[in-house]
């Protein structure tokens, strides 16, 4: 069995491995807010969207199980997730090396700018920054949007391998071409 295969093999343990790692940061961060008193900022809010639509995703190819160029669908699904999840966690880093005298000023609330803007300015709002998102709060020595960014690194890279390198075992593909007369 070579390598595409073991993938192959792997496919729906590790997506709900990566699953259940997306519910596990979910939950850490609600302990953090709940239990701790961490009250998270608009772009640690846009993280936990990222993390819970990557979890989702991650599911779904787990249900789903699909072959082939259904895997890669969700292998692409899940890298943009990830990509726009980790530039999100970049840009929260970004603010938090701020100096203090550029940091950006408070703004309102993620509440307030959802329900009162468009939704593309609230976006855009969000992204710009604040100075709640450049509060600093370390776990084992890194910030959590450090962490956030390693996390979207890792289920990035897990989900672009087992779902988009990874071959149907040869019995199963030999079966499928057999079965629409190719082969």
């Amino acid at each position: 069995m070579n390598f595409r295969d073991r993938l192959a093999a792997l496919r729906r343990p590790v997506n709900l491995a990566a699953f259940a790692a997306c519910a596990l940061m979910l939950g850490f961060a609600y302990y953090l807010q709940y239990a701790r008193g961490l009250e998270p900022c608009p772009l640690c809010m846009f993280q936990r969207v990222g993390i819970l639509v990557v979890g989702l995703l991650f599911l779904v190819a787990a249900v789903h199980h699909p072959a082939g160029w259904g895997a890669r669908v969700y292998a692409a699904l899940i890298v943009l997730a990830t990509v726009t999840g980790g530039a999100i966690s970049v840009r929260h880093l970004w603010i938090q090396s701020l100096p203090a005298e550029q940091v950006p000023a408070c703004g309102p609330g993620l509440t307030y700018l959802l329900n009162y803007f468009p939704l593309l300015d609230a976006i855009k709002a969000v992204l710009q920054g604040s100075g709640e998102c450049a509060k600093v709060d370390k776990i084992l020595g890194l910030s959590i949007p450090a962490w956030t960014l390693m996390a979207f690194a890792g289920l990035g890279i897990s989900g672009l391998l087992v779902n988009g390198f990874s071959r149907l075992p040869r019995r199963v593909a030999a079966a499928r071409s057999a079965a629409f007369g190719r082969g």
